[in-house]
C-alpha cells in the first residue's frame, strides 16, 4: 500500500463542494490516479480522524492545451486527474474545511 500522503493530493474548494458539506457532509479531494475506494478511506480516516460512511470517485481527462504562435496547432493537453468524494459520518467533521 502506498503511503497516505501520496494518496491523498489536495482538497478542493469550491461553491460546489462547499454547499455538499454543508447539506450532505461530503468532502471533496483530489487523489492519486491509482488509488482505490478502499486505499482512499483509510487514508481519509487515519489522516482526519473521522469515520467515512462511503466514497464516489471521477477520473477527469486532460483539456487540451493551446501553445503560442509558432508551434502546430494544439501541442499537449492537461494532466489526467481523478476526484473523490467522501461521506463523514453525521455529526463529525474535517477541521482543515472550516473557513
Amino acid at each position: 500500500m502506498k503511503h497516505i500522503r501520496e494518496i491523498i493530493i489536495a482538497p478542493i474548494f469550491s461553491e460546489k463542494t462547499s454547499l455538499l458539506k454543508e447539506k450532505n457532509n461530503e468532502y471533496t479531494f483530489e487523489v492519486s490516479m491509482n488509488a482505490n475506494k478502499i486505499e482512499i478511506k483509510k487514508a481519509i480516516e487515519k489522516i482526519f480522524d473521522v469515520d467515512v460512511v462511503s466514497v464516489n470517485t471521477m477520473r477527469y481527462n486532460g483539456k487540451p492545451k493551446k501553445m503560442p504562435r509558432g508551434y502546430r496547432r494544439n501541442i499537449g493537453y492537461r494532466a489526467d486527474w481523478k476526484k473523490a468524494i467522501v461521506k463523514v459520518k453525521d455529526g463529525q467533521t474535517i477541521a482543515d474545511f472550516e473557513i
